[in-house]
């Protein structure tokens, strides 16, 4: 991972590969600040050297031919972010997006998706973010699901691990077909029958946060992390897009949530490296 720029890294880029970039934002966050230090602190576990860079199909990403580390994309406000990540997608490459808040899932998916019609997410998640606006923004991080459906981004949307469901909440996701599996209705299950393409949003959040303290929203009764590994492991169709989020280090503890914000990452770079 020699150390260039941005702009420098992007001209690795090319079909078939697979870019990782930061994207530092959390302005749009409406409880606290701090996700936007993430991206480097996530990249810093996976190089730690208490453990390694093999995923557990055995498959190695360190120096991978298809991956390009592209480091943070520079990112001063949230407009700036569709435009950074269009110039990655521009090159046929594929984008594994490290946040960040979840409001950058937004121009994210809004990018992917003119890349991949017929676009499915999988959305783990203790929030829907499906609310039409919050605190007076409508791009907020509570938000970002909400935008998605009314620009008719997806085909459908899979939200899993709900825990704060609303009445708001639910007529929204009736009004577009969202599929919600709330925890209190969680069986363990890993097939949600999924066609490709698929784009894979994961807030951190869905986890228990006695498991993943360095989140900004303590949600009792979330995953462990093995079962959020699982629903990843068991994704058998093309994925084409992901992100990790609302990892914040300013409430972590001995850097626990950024090795398991590391081990995530790996699980989805073996999905995405898997041909399907």
């Amino acid at each position: 991972m020699q150390l260039s720029t941005f702009s420098q890294k992007l001209t690795q880029l090319d079909s078939g590969k697979i870019g990782v970039a930061g994207i530092p934002f959390d302005a749009y966050s409406s409880y606290m600040r701090g996700p936007a230090l993430a991206p480097s602190l996530i990249m810093d576990a996976f190089r730690s050297p208490s453990a390694n860079c093999y995923t557990e199909s055995l498959t190695s990403l360190h120096d991978h031919s298809q991956l390009v580390w592209l480091d943070e994309a520079p990112i001063a406000e949230y407009a700036d972010i569709l435009p950074q990540v269009e110039r990655i997608l521009m090159t046929d490459a594929r984008l594994l997006a490290l946040g960040g808040d979840h409001s950058v899932s937004y121009p994210l998916v809004k990018a992917t998706a003119a890349h991949h019609p017929g676009l499915t997410v999988l959305h783990l998640d203790a929030h829907t973010d499906l609310y039409e606006s919050f605190a007076g923004n409508p791009f907020s991080h509570a938000c970002p699901f909400a935008r998605i459906l009314e620009d008719g981004l997806v085909k459908r949307l899979v939200q899993v691990g709900i825990r704060t469901l609303t009445p708001d909440h639910r007529e929204l996701a009736d009004r577009y077909g969202v599929e919600i599996i709330e925890m209190k209705d969680w069986q363990g299950q890993t097939d949600f029958q999924l066609e490709g393409p698929v784009y894979m949003s994961l807030d951190l959040d869905v986890l228990e946060p006695g498991m993943a303290p360095g989140l900004s929203h303590h949600e009792p009764g979330g995953m462990t992390v093995r079962e959020v590994l699982s629903i990843i492991q068991q994704i058998k169709v093309p994925l084409v897009g992901a992100d990790i989020v609302e990892y914040n280090p300013l409430r972590d503890r001995d850097g626990i949530t950024a090795m398991i914000a590391a081990k995530c990452m790996k699980e989805v770079l073996d999905r995405m490296l898997t041909e399907h």
